[in-house]
């Protein structure tokens, strides 16, 4: 069963993603998928961050599969209708209890990191070695994917 129908969502930045938490935050929302806001936004920041500080060594365990990751995975994930239920590291699932507005808060002020770093980017452990554009992007549609959970109450 796929579920329920979800919102299509796409980003050209990761500012748009952040726009589009705050507009959540602000609106209220309707979560269709099991983490709220505040969740998605800290997993967001989990994911997004060691893009600068460093992933766990464990993960490039899987460097071999990066290939048929990027081939076969990172396309789906550009799509609007990306794939549901895969299951995240644990380091990256959010705890159950955080406050939506310290996360959305937390959200932006890693984007606004990511967006100002002008240093290394560590390889991603899915997709290898990308630029600061592509792992923009990489974000954007991470953030799209998981936003589009959350239904806005008012506009």
């Amino acid at each position: 069963m796929r579920g329920p129908q979800l919102r299509r969502l796409h980003f050209d930045s990761l500012d748009q993603a952040g726009k589009a938490a705050r507009n959540l935050l602000d609106s209220g929302y309707r979560a269709q998928g099991q983490w709220t806001l505040g969740q998605i936004c800290r997993h967001l920041r989990l994911v997004q961050d060691p893009s600068i500080d460093g992933y766990p060594g464990w993960m490039s365990l899987f460097a071999f599969l990066r290939p048929a990751l990027r081939w076969y995975l990172l396309p789906k994930l550009f799509s609007q209708d990306s794939p549901r239920g895969i299951r995240t590291a644990s380091a990256f699932v959010p705890p159950e209890n955080v406050d939506d507005a310290q996360e959305v808060e937390l959200f932006e002020q890693s984007i606004a990191r990511f967006l100002s770093h002008s240093g290394y980017f560590h390889p991603h452990p899915g997709f290898g070695s990308m630029n600061k554009q592509q792992l923009e992007a990489l974000h954007a549609a991470h953030a799209a994917h998981h936003l589009r959970f959350l239904e806005p109450v008012r506009q």
